[in-house]
């Protein structure tokens, strides 16, 4: 029997499980995108600490989420004022990560719908993300939710200089 998922907001207490759960999703995704040097800088310890710096100073253009299972984190998600100019002034998604065990159960497709109402909340009426250029499931899975190509643009990272395509919905209600 598989317990319920619920989708809460993230709390400072919650980053030592954020960093785990992210580093190492994050460690399976992008294995064969990201060069060794990137992939070894962008360790736990590293997520943990900006996991607390931006969990410790809340910000109101920002959110983060949390999908948690028998009290095992199991997805974040995470939206704040746009980072790059290729956004158009549309909210971003910082973050979405879905923990293997449970993919392909509609987590992904419930965890963005979430963000869309906090992405009306926060004022925007229109969302994008950036998605590393050669991570195909992630493109797949943001064109199904009805994400349009509308540009792309280097992630200035703070360690990978990332080549990302920016997907757009301008329509909140398609995720909602």
């Amino acid at each position: 029997m598989t317990t319920e998922i619920s989708i809460r907001p993230a709390l400072a207490d919650d980053v030592a499980d954020i960093a785990r759960l992210h580093r190492a999703i994050w460690c399976e995704t992008y294995r064969d995108l990201a060069p060794d040097e990137v992939y070894r800088a962008l360790d736990e310890e590293y997520r943990r600490v900006r996991w607390a710096d931006m969990l410790s100073r809340p910000r109101k253009d920002q959110r983060v989420l949390l999908a948690v299972q028998g009290g095992r984190l199991v997805g974040i998600g995470a939206i704040a004022a746009p980072s790059e100019p290729a956004f158009e002034g549309r909210c971003e998604v910082k973050s979405l990560y879905i923990d293997p065990s449970v993919k392909r159960q509609g987590l992904g497709r419930r965890l963005m719908r979430e963000l869309a109402r906090e992405v009306g909340e926060l004022g925007y009426s229109a969302v994008g993300l950036g998605v590393v250029v050669g991570n195909e499931p992630a493109i797949a899975f943001y064109r199904a939710l009805g994400g349009r190509l509308i540009g792309r643009y280097t992630d200035p990272g703070p360690i990978w200089r990332s080549d990302n395509l920016i997907f757009a919905w301008d329509d909140l209600s398609l995720l909602i």
